[in-house]
C-alpha cells in the first residue's frame, strides 16, 4: 500500500504561482497566524444573575463561572454595581471589562451581567423575562416582601431562564409555564402543594385495593 504523500509546503510566492498553473493550493488558513482567526462563538453568554434590595443586599444571585469564585468576591462586586447602578436611570452599565443591564422594581434592582462584547439586547431580553416571570409568579408585587416569601419559585423560574450561563427561555409565558405556575394565579402555596400530595396518596391508596 502506497503512504499518501505529504503536503509539500510552498516557497514564498509560490501558492499564486500554483493556483495560476492549474496546480493544487494549500488549505485555507494554513500558515494563517492563530490571533487573525475569528473568536468561536458560544452558547454561555450570562456570566451572573442577582437581586438586591435598595441597600444593596444580596437577596438572590446565581454566578455560572469563575470570575468572582469565592462569595466574598462576589459580595463586593454586587456593592460595587449597585454603588455604580442605584442613582442612575440608564439600564445598561459597562464595570469591570462586563456588560450588565439593570432594572429597578420598588425596593428591589435586578442585574444581569454578561462579558465586555456581550450584545446587550440579548442581556436585556433574559432581564425582561425574568422581570415578568417574577411579576406573574408575586401577582405584580415585584418587591422584597413578596420574593422573600416566593424564593423557591424565584429560583425555579431563573433556573428555566438560565442555566450554566446558557439562555434557555426568552418567553416569560413559557417560563411560567415550565415551572407549573398559572398566568393568573402563580404563586406556590402550602394549599396547593397539599392537594398534590393528597391526590398522589389517594392515587397509591387505589392502586393498592385494586
Amino acid at each position: 500500500m502506497q503512504r499518501p504523500e505529504a503536503w509539500p509546503r510552498p516557497h514564498p510566492g509560490e501558492g499564486a504561482a500554483a493556483a495560476q498553473a492549474g496546480g493544487p493550493t494549500p488549505p485555507a488558513g494554513a500558515g494563517e497566524p492563530s490571533g487573525l482567526r475569528l473568536q468561536e462563538p458560544s452558547l454561555y453568554t450570562i456570566k451572573a444573575v442577582f437581586i438586591l434590595d435598595n441597600d444593596g443586599r444580596r437577596l438572590l444571585a446565581k454566578y455560572y463561572d469563575d470570575t468572582f469564585p469565592s462569595m466574598k468576591e462576589q459580595m463586593v462586586f454586587e456593592k460595587n454595581v449597585f454603588n455604580k447602578t442605584s442613582r442612575t436611570e440608564s439600564e445598561i452599565a459597562f464595570f469591570g471589562g462586563m456588560t450588565i443591564v439593570y432594572k429597578s422594581s420598588i425596593d428591589l434592582f435586578l442585574y444581569v451581567v454578561g462579558s465586555s462584547h456581550e450584545n446587550e439586547l440579548m442581556l436585556m431580553s433574559v432581564l425582561t423575562c425574568l422581570f415578568e416571570s417574577l411579576s406573574h409568579m408575586l401577582r405584580k408585587n415585584v418587591e422584597k416582601r413578596w420574593l422573600l416569601e416566593n424564593m423557591d419559585g424565584a429560583f425555579l423560574v431563573l433556573d428555566e431562564i438560565v442555566d450554566g450561563g446558557v439562555i434557555l427561555e426568552s418567553d416569560p409565558q413559557q417560563v411560567i409555564q415550565k415551572v407549573n405556575f398559572r398566568a393568573d394565579d402563580s404563586s406556590l402555596t402550602e394549599q396547593s402543594v397539599t392537594q398534590v400530595l393528597q391526590s398522589a396518596k389517594e392515587q397509591i391508596k387505589w392502586s393498592l385495593l385494586k
